[in-house]
């Protein structure tokens, strides 16, 4: 557990404290700008196989979340905040099966609850725009719900839309990339034991380095799919802002 508090590395008692979990953050950013400006620098109308990956990517957002949830108008005013989050999260999780890294960057709570903040304020920023002077009260008070039940309704959609939502989204991603650090250290860690302990033990290690090497391949479609559904989240939690009843 005392890997997701490291020692600070640099500018100690400052603001600006850097640790190890920091650096990596940095290292996920600096790969995600490196890689869009190579696959974007000189793009061709008959794309190489990075422009084509590239490009792969930034459909999976646009075509399959945005456009397909928000329509086109609606999709492109959002897809650069989504596409930022999508591949922000990506990178961020697959730090923690990249060697020397070995942790994810959202496995500790700072990015996830910036990341779902984001998220909240993207959606009721589209809701009051879209609907100024209406969105809360609608949220509140569902039109079409004899007012006798608002006294039940409306305590359970302040809770479950202006409370949980930024709440579910950040213990979510956070939970799944904690869990999935404990297994590796668990099975490689337990690898490393029967190795050390030699004799008859030491052929536990190839079921545990088995197990290891399983749930490495599995933590990368943990990765995707996080990345995928907390995008996609937030996608729908704006569509609903959107929507014409309210």
């Amino acid at each position: 557990m005392n890997e997701f508090f490291p020692d600070v590395l640099f500018f100690a008692n400052t603001p600006f404290e850097i640790n190890r979990i920091m650096l990596i953050r940095f290292i996920a950013v600096l790969a995600i700008v490196l890689i869009f400006w190579i696959g974007t620098r000189k793009m061709k109308i008959v794309p190489g196989r990075f422009q084509s990956l590239v490009e792969m990517g930034l459909d999976l957002v646009r075509v399959s979340i945005a456009e397909d949830l928000l329509g086109k108008k609606d999709g492109r005013r959002f897809l650069p905040i989504l596409t930022t989050m999508f591949f922000m999260v990506l990178f961020m999780n697959l730090t923690g099966i990249i060697p020397f890294l070995n942790i994810a960057g959202t496995s500790v709570i700072g990015v996830p609850l910036v990341l779902a903040v984001v998220s909240y304020v993207m959606f009721i920023y589209a809701g009051v725009r879209k609907h100024p002077g209406a969105f809360f009260k609608n949220a509140l008070f569902p039109p079409g719900v004899p007012k006798v039940l608002y006294i039940i309704v409306a305590p359970i959609e302040l809770v479950s839309t202006f409370i949980l939502r930024p709440i579910t989204l950040t213990l979510r991603l956070l939970m799944n990339m904690i869990v999935g650090h404990l297994l590796l250290v668990l099975f490689f860690t337990a690898t490393s034991f029967f190795l050390l302990i030699g004799n008859g033990f030491a052929l536990f290690s190839i079921g545990t380095l088995a197990f290891g090497f399983a749930f490495t391949l599995f933590e990368i479609l943990v990765a995707v799919l996080q990345a995928y559904v907390f995008t996609l989240l937030t996608t729908v939690y704006i569509q609903l802002a959107l929507a014409d009843e309210h």
